[in-house]
C-alpha cells in the first residue's frame, strides 16, 4: 500500500457504525439468527440535508453480536459455510462474470471470483481506516483474489482523524475490498475525506476524478448521499472529468438522494437475490423493498433516458442499474476495526445497503473494459439496451417506494432501473 497526500481544491459529516459487539458464540450455519442494524451514519437527520452526506450501509448482526469462526481453509468459500450470503465468486456466477457459471451459484460451492480490470477505481470515503490494506488483504486471502494495488490518498493533504463513532472503517473496508472483487486488477485509489460534510466529501470527489484519470480512466463510487436540495444543480460539473465514470449509491429508503440523481453519474440501485435456504441455490432476483428510487425533485430529465419519457416526464429518474442491496441476502466483508463499547475486532460481517451497489457495479463496469470518457455515456449504453436480457436481468418481481407504490416490471422501473447485470456487455 501507498500512502499519497494530496491537497484538495474544493472542499460536509461524519460516518459511524454504532454496533455494540458482544462476546460472540459461534454460528450454527443456517440456525444463525440476527437483526438488521441501521449504522448512525446512514441516518439522515433534518439539518443534514444539503450540509451532511450520510451513508447507505446496513449490517445483519446475529444475535451473539459478531460473527465468530476461524476462515474456512478452502479458497473462495465463505468464512462461515451454510449461511448462503454473498462471495465475490457466488456474485460473479450469479451476474455472469465469468466464463463458465456453476450451476447454482451456491456459495459453498462456487468458488471462481472475477480475473480482469483495468485503469483505476478510486473510492471516496470519509475519516481515516487503518486497518484498510490489511483487511483487503485479508479478504482477497479468503476469495481467492490477487494482492490488490491499494494507494491511499489524503483528499485535503492531511491524514484524516478516525470516525469519532467508530464505523467509517466498515463502510471503507467494504467499498475496497468488492470495487477489487469485482475488478480484481484495477488500480484502487482510497480517497479519504475528513468528513462527512459536503464541502469535505466534494474536495475528495474532485482529487478521485483526478486520480483516475491520470491512470487510464475508470469509475469513482460513492456510497453517500443527501436528499435532494434546490442547490444540487450547482454540483454537478464535478462529475463531469473527462475519462470518468462516476457512481452513486441510491440510498436505502424511499426518495431521491444526491448525487445519485445527477445527470452525470450513474445511479446504483439494489435488489435482493432469493436462495434455496437448504441448499443456497439461486432461484431468482427481485426488488428490495428499501432501495432509493424515484423522479428527481430538482434535476431535468437527461438525454439518455428520453426513451423512458413516458415513466419520469421531465425529471431525472432514479436508479439506472441495480446490484444485491438486501443486508438479508447480503455482502461478506472483512473489518479488522474495534467497534465503540467493543474490545475485539469486528472480523467477518454481513453487510447490505446501495452502499454494496456504487462498488461492485464500479468495478463490473470497469472489468467490461470500455472505458467510456463520461457517465452520461456510460448511461447512454446502458439505455440502449433496455429490455434486452442478454445484456441485463429485468427485474419483473416486487415492488418499492414510499407507500410500496412502485412495481418492478418489464423495461425500465423505479425500483431497480433497467435491472441488474448479466455477463459484460452493454456496459
Amino acid at each position: 500500500m501507498r500512502t499519497v497526500p494530496v491537497v484538495a481544491v474544493f472542499v460536509l459529516f461524519f460516518l459511524g457504525v454504532s454496533v455494540v459487539a458482544s462476546p460472540a458464540q459461534e454460528v450454527k450455519g443456517r440456525r444463525a439468527r440476527g437483526q438488521v442494524i441501521v449504522p448512525e451514519s446512514s441516518v439522515e437527520h433534518p439539518e443534514d440535508v444539503g450540509f451532511r452526506a450520510h451513508t447507505h450501509l446496513r449490517m445483519l448482526v446475529p444475535t451473539e453480536g459478531r460473527f465468530e469462526t476461524a476462515a474456512q481453509t478452502s479458497t473462495g468459500l465463505p468464512p462461515i459455510l451454510g449461511l448462503f450470503f454473498e462471495t465475490p465468486a457466488s456474485a460473479a456466477c450469479v451476474y455472469r462474470l465469468v466464463a463458465d457459471p456453476k450451476p447454482g451459484c451456491s456459495p459453498d460451492e462456487t468458488t471462481e471470483p472475477p480475473s480482469g480490470g483495468g485503469g483505476a477505481i478510486a473510492l471516496v470515503e470519509a475519516f481515516d481506516d487503518p486497518t484498510a490494506a490489511s483487511d483487503l488483504d485479508v479478504f482477497s486471502t479468503q476469495f481467492g483474489l490477487p494482492h490488490a494495488d491499494l494507494t491511499v490518498v489524503f483528499a485535503n493533504g492531511t491524514k484524516p482523524a478516525v470516525d469519532p463513532t467508530g464505523s467509517a472503517e466498515l463502510e471503507t473496508s467494504l467499498d475496497i475490498e468488492w470495487a477489487h472483487a469485482m475488478a480484481p486488477k484495477a488500480k484502487l485509489f482510497l480517497v479519504e475525506a475528513a468528513s462527512l460534510r459536503l464541502s469535505d466529501i466534494f474536495g475528495a470527489i474532485f482529487v478521485a476524478g483526478n486520480l483516475v484519470a491520470a491512470n487510464g480512466g475508470g469509475e469513482v463510487s460513492m456510497s453517500f448521499g443527501t436528499s435532494e436540495f434546490p442547490q444540487e444543480i450547482q454540483l454537478d460539473n464535478f462529475f463531469t472529468t473527462p475519462g470518468v465514470v462516476y457512481v452513486a449509491s441510491a440510498g436505502d429508503n424511499p426518495g431521491t438522494q444526491y448525487p445519485c440523481v445527477s445527470p452525470n453519474v450513474l445511479c446504483a440501485g439494489g435488489t435482493t437475490i432469493s436462495r434455496d435456504s437448504k441448499t443456497g441455490k439461486f432461484l431468482l432476483e427481485n426488488t428490495w423493498q428499501d432501495t432509493g428510487g424515484g423522479p428527481s425533485l430538482f434535476e431535468p430529465r437527461p438525454e439518455f433516458q428520453n426513451g423512458i419519457a413516458g415513466i419520469v416526464g421531465d425529471v431525472r429518474g432514479a436508479p439506472d442499474l441495480s446490484f444485491d442491496a438486501n443486508p438479508k441476502t447480503g455482502v461478506w466483508v472483512f473489518d479488522g476495526n474495534t467497534f465503540r463499547g467493543s474490545k475485539n475486532p469486528l472480523g467477518w460481517a454481513v453487510v447490505g445497503g446501495t452502499s454494496v451497489s456504487a462498488p461492485a457495479l464500479s468495478g463490473i463496469i470497469n472489468l467490461a473494459g470500455k472505458f467510456r470518457t463520461s457517465s452520461q455515456l456510460e448511461n447512454a449504453e446502458i439505455y440502449e439496451q433496455v429490455g434486452k436480457s442478454r445484456d441485463f436481468r429485468d427485474i419483473e418481481f416486487g415492488n418499492c417506494g414510499f407507500n410500496i407504490g412502485d412495481f418492478a416490471k418489464d423495461g425500465w422501473d423505479f425500483c431497480t432501473g433497467v435491472g441488474s447485470n448479466i455477463g459484460l456487455r452493454g456496459k
